[in-house]
């Protein structure tokens, strides 16, 4: 279940605690006349079933609450009440089934800032895996994966396109325009001080074997990608965020940018255009799996995205 706050004007909030009380998932109720100071009205909150969630959301921004007052959403660890019980019970569906748009687009829009950490995780990660490659090392490439955070700006992209928010798809763009190059650019430099002092042969790009599916793509390179981009929005959309780091090490859009700019600063032209290509399946396989995914879990569950949905 998710608490649920709002700060409501004086003169809506019987209609709010029509609102929440008319919901079946809604439970624990409670309404605090003149509580708040700013912005000054009252304070309804309530606990509420995930599938609930996006309703009531949806008919307080009917109610301009969240203009005029505020509204926020807490995840609720432990819950140890029989009404609470019994809302889940009612509520239709599975709890983790359930899609909440406001926190989709508010993590999504978090995730794909772009920001001095984020360049930093990205940059760190690519040169990570440069150092994977040219040492023929899979599970330094592996963590790299882990560390990159480019899935934040190609599920922001993904959830641009299925809500049409351009705001969405330009941030998330932006983030992968300049956070690649940079990064690239680094892990170029780096490589380039890793041949002056000798830590790297031009001939040990020749000879790797582990880490080939970098710059070699196949078929099973953008099935992969549409696999990693499903099961990635799907974990962010039922709340099993644990499953983002199986996402994480099925995709190798970090390895490729790291080893396109290694390559390249080598002369291995064949394996850098490999890599390039390689990462351009990735991004756009993750992208389009991720939007489809959003497309047929609001067809199938019925729940529909708002229009005034903010990114916060």
């Amino acid at each position: 279940m998710m608490h649920l706050r709002v700060l409501s004007p004086p003169d809506r909030t019987d209609a709010v605690l029509d609102a929440v009380l008319g919901q079946i998932g809604a439970t624990h109720v409670v309404a605090l006349r003149g509580a708040a100071v700013q912005p000054a009205g009252d304070v309804v909150e309530a606990d509420v079933t995930r599938e609930a969630v996006d309703d009531v959301l949806g008919r307080l921004r009917e109610l301009d609450v969240d203009r005029d007052g505020g509204i926020t959403l807490e995840v609720i660890d432990t819950s140890l009440s029989d009404a609470a019980d019994r809302a889940v019970e009612a509520a239709p569906g599975d709890p983790a089934d359930a899609i909440i748009w406001d926190d989709l687009v508010a993590r999504t829009g978090e995730e794909s800032r772009l920001s001095i950490s984020y360049q930093s995780f990205l940059t760190i990660a690519c040169v990570l895996a440069a150092i994977g490659a040219i040492t023929d090392s899979p599970v330094t490439v592996v963590g790299a994966m882990v560390l990159g955070p480019e899935f934040g700006p190609l599920a922001a992209i993904a959830v641009g396109l299925v809500l049409r928010r351009g705001d969405l798809i330009r941030r998330g763009a932006a983030a992968l325009y300049v956070g690649f190059p940079v990064a690239m650019s680094v892990t170029a430099a780096a490589t380039l001080a890793f041949t002056v002092t000798g830590l790297l042969d031009s001939r040990t790009l020749e000879s790797l074997q582990q880490v080939e599916f970098i710059y070699e793509v196949g078929p099973f390179s953008f099935i992969v990608a549409l696999l990693a981009g499903a099961a990635g929005m799907l974990a962010m959309t039922s709340a099993k965020s644990a499953s983002l780091v199986g996402v994480f090490i099925s995709v190798t859009t970090v390895p490729a940018a790291a080893f396109a700019a290694a390559a390249l600063v080598e002369g291995n032209f064949t394996q850098a255009a490999g890599s390039a290509l390689q990462l351009v399946v990735n991004l756009v396989g993750i992208v389009l799996a991720a939007a489809l995914v959003l497309v047929g879990t609001r067809r199938f569950r019925g729940s529909r995205p708002m229009r005034r949905l903010r990114s916060g």
